[in-house]
């Protein structure tokens, strides 16, 4: 992995409370906010297109090898690639498309099928390249997943040229 990519302690905006994610998808960079103004950042690959939804999320569910289903959304834009886990859907393990871990975002109580996961194909880091969920290699959703508690408040910052509406969720998209 360049080394670019490596997660590294860096300086953030004073006034954002440690404990929180904030995604920069333009960045292609995911924060973990730490006291005194210092984040840890990660590099991630982001959703594509229009299926990345900026808005205001929480942790509400964690797992550890996650089996993964694609949703119906995926499903009809490219049922060759889909269509065969539609019904069953993929158990957890090295090839399945969450990784390693997930973190299950949420609104309001509801599943938005947004995801913060593993990969185990580095080169989709730093692209915009998935369903709408934001991707770390394995080794970094490993290393995150073990600092972020249940409860978690999650920002997805819009990317340029799409405006920021708090109340649009990603209820269609999962990586």
């Amino acid at each position: 992995m360049p080394e670019k990519f490596l997660p590294r302690e860096v300086e953030i905006a004073a006034g954002i409370a440690p404990g929180e994610i904030h995604v920069m998808p333009d960045e292609f960079a995911l924060y973990w906010t730490l006291p005194e103004g210092r984040a840890i950042r990660y590099s991630v690959g982001v959703g594509r297109n229009d299926l990345y939804h900026a808005g205001r999320y929480v942790v509400q569910v964690k797992k550890e090898w996650p089996s993964w289903k694609p949703t119906p959304a995926m499903v009809k834009r490219e049922p060759e690639k889909y269509e065969k886990y539609a019904e069953d859907g993929m158990p957890g393990g090295l090839d399945n498309p969450l990784g390693a871990r997930a973190l299950y975002l949420f609104v309001d109580g509801r599943d938005t099928y947004l995801r913060i996961h593993g990969t185990n194909q580095p080169s989709t880091i730093g692209r915009a390249v998935s369903n709408g969920c934001a991707r770390l290699v394995n080794d970094h959703i490993i290393e995150l997943y073990e600092k972020v508690p249940l409860g978690t408040k999650v920002y997805l910052y819009p990317k340029a040229g799409n405006p920021y509406n708090p109340d649009q969720h990603g209820m269609d998209h999962h990586s």
